[in-house]
């Protein structure tokens, strides 16, 4: 039995009590901790759990003398400093399988919506306006979706347009994929030729931030709509809303935004978040795409079982 004692941060799925105190694992549950409290006793601590807390950077990691790993509770890892965390030896542990189901039903949802005129029509039905020809919907069947990166959550949202009679085709510089995956990998060129839908599921690196950019946009043959359930900051909304302004993107799904802090706006970020919302255009929801009853605890069953499988072997799980 395991004798390394964890420190969790942030609100998770009882689960993961439950499975790492079962084969000896010392937890102490702290969702309310601050910044400050967390770095004065990591010293204590050989595994971190957290969310998004705070940035996990090298002088934190400097403090953490005895510290072996630190496990992410979602899919991304970009408030992790993993060169710093990687020099010290630090594991990571993050759980995109978690949410992927959640992400991928989340995209089709929202595009759906946007498809369909659903919160036009709803906020109209609620005023007493019933405009049938004003709400005529557009039908996802016999388009060409393209899922941009092909992870998870890019694997997950192809699977699941499979039942809408659609082409789906990827683009990923650094995974080759099957035909199992509901999808055909196809290079930059075509797909920026073919797509009638794009889904960004790329994580947010330095090579990612701001990638979606007029550029971008620029390149594609047809008009297209745009779906963001990955990182805010991989797609610019300056060009995001010039794009919907030229015509070259007919309507986005957003889930998550630059800042999702809405009360810090400057003014410059006010007039484009008012400008798209005022297009008509955009259907947004609050970086909830994998935010789910079930995916809450599939989480803390993928991050505890990566831990128990990297410190205990199978025939001493409990």
């Amino acid at each position: 039995m395991s004798s390394k004692k964890i420190l969790v941060v942030n609100d998770l799925h009882p689960i993961f009590l439950d499975k790492v105190r079962q084969n000896g694992f010392q937890v102490d549950y702290f969702p309310d901790i601050t910044k400050e409290g967390i770095i004065k006793v990591i010293s204590q601590y050989h595994g971190l759990v957290i969310r998004s807390k705070m940035f996990i950077d090298k002088a934190f990691v400097d403090q953490a003398t005895n510290l072996e790993f630190v496990a992410r509770a979602g899919a991304g890892i970009d408030n992790l400093d993993e060169l710093a965390l990687k020099e010290a030896g630090v594991l990571i542990f993050n759980a995109p399988e978690g949410n992927r189901d959640a992400v991928g039903e989340h995209a089709i949802g929202m595009l759906l919506m946007l498809f369909n005129n659903l919160h036009k029509g709803n906020g109209e039905v609620r005023d007493k306006i019933w405009d049938r020809e004003g709400n005529r919907g557009v039908e996802l069947g016999g388009k060409t979706v393209g899922v941009y990166g092909c992870g998870n959550t890019g694997k997950a949202f192809a699977k699941k347009l499979s039942g809408f009679d659609t082409q789906v085709i990827a683009f990923d510089k650094y995974k080759k994929l099957s035909k199992n995956d509901y999808v055909t990998q196809v290079d930059f060129e075509e797909f920026v030729s073919e797509c009638d839908v794009v889904s960004i599921h790329v994580p947010l690196t330095d090579e990612t931030n701001n990638y979606i950019d007029r550029k971008f946009f620029e390149a594609f043959k047809k008009k297209i709509y745009l779906i963001n359930t990955a990182r805010g900051k991989v797609v610019s909304l300056a060009d995001l809303s010039w794009a919907i302004e030229q015509g070259k993107v007919l309507g986005a799904c957003l889930d998550v935004l630059e800042n999702e802090k809405l009360a810090t706006y400057n003014v410059e970020e006010q007039e484009i978040l008012e400008k798209l919302k005022q297009s008509g255009k955009v259907v947004f929801s609050p970086h909830v795409a994998g935010w789910t009853v079930e995916s809450y605890k599939k989480i803390s069953e993928v991050m505890s079982g990566k831990i128990l499988k990297h410190y205990l072997p199978k025939d001493r799980l409990a």
